[in-house]
């Protein structure tokens, strides 16, 4: 059935459970920031050939619900980000990382952020203060910038990137082949990692076609010279093709969920517990 063929009524219907339901999260949101009830998962992203070895750690936010409830990013975001809440998380979750960075030598960590975050001045400033308070910070943190917010402001983007990578920080595409990035892009940019958005990957031991589309991908990658990453790998099975397949990088549940208390900090949960 086509839009046209909707009565209004059911339009309208739709339209208030829409509405009913963004505010819901909006508000939930609102309350999380309001509380301090914003905490970051660690998900660890492990080198292909060696899996064994945890190449560096994403910090996912999350917030509480009334009932205590973890709830993820993929339940809230779309509806608060392009909104000041939007940013308000960007800046708790890039405070967040930065003190684990400042407290944990030997982490490296990434942190996901919206371009729109840049115009933002106190993210801005919580940027400058990290990077400026321990100068080791800078080559251990790790931006990530989902494809569709990468192309929203483009000149913007490339002028931050190429200020604050001569501070050491790198920068990830994130969720690459979930939009529409124009490949001329990839000559401006300067991304240090690229990753591959699951619909590629997850099942691909079992999918021909996207196991070329992922093989292009790399291809593409390297003759940029950044480091890929494959997300939402869920078996061995498509790890093992995926390692074939030239991928420096693996993430997804098969290696760790995200987790609010990371190894580094499992001895001090013991004592408190």
């Amino acid at each position: 059935m086509h839009s046209a063929d909707v009565p209004a009524e059911m339009n309208s219907a739709l339209d208030y459970a829409v509405s009913r339901r963004d505010a819901g999260v909006l508000a939930m949101v609102r309350r999380a920031i309001e509380y301090r009830e914003v905490l970051l998962a660690f998900q660890p992203v492990v080198q292909a050939q060696a899996p064994d070895k945890v190449a560096f750690y994403e910090g996912l936010v999350r917030v509480l619900d009334e009932t205590g409830r973890v709830i993820p990013a993929r339940d809230f975001i779309h509806e608060v980000e392009t909104t000041e809440l939007g940013r308000q998380l960007d800046c708790i979750a890039l405070q967040k990382g930065l003190s684990e960075l400042r407290r944990e030598p030997s982490l490296r960590l990434s942190i996901n952020m919206s371009a729109r975050s840049i115009g933002y001045s106190k993210w801005r400033e919580t940027l400058e203060q990290g990077l400026d308070a321990d100068p080791t910070v800078g080559e251990r943190l790790i931006l990530e910038v989902t494809e569709h917010s990468a192309i929203i402001v483009p000149e913007l983007l490339i002028d931050f990137m190429n200020a604050t990578q001569c501070r050491g920080v790198s920068f990830a595409m994130d969720d690459f082949g979930s939009g529409y990035t124009a490949l001329r892009h990839f000559k401006d940019f300067y991304f240090d990692l690229l990753k591959i958005d699951g619909q590629f990957t997850r099942d691909i031991a079992r999918d021909p076609d996207n196991q070329v589309l992922v093989a292009a991908i790399v291809s593409i990658a390297d003759q940029f010279d950044m480091f890929t990453v494959a997300e939402s790998v869920e078996s061995h099975e498509d790890a093992i093709v995926l390692r074939e397949l030239g991928l420096t990088c693996l993430q997804g549940f098969h290696y760790g969920a995200p987790r609010v208390t990371p190894p580094w900090r499992e001895s001090e949960a013991l004592q408190t517990a």
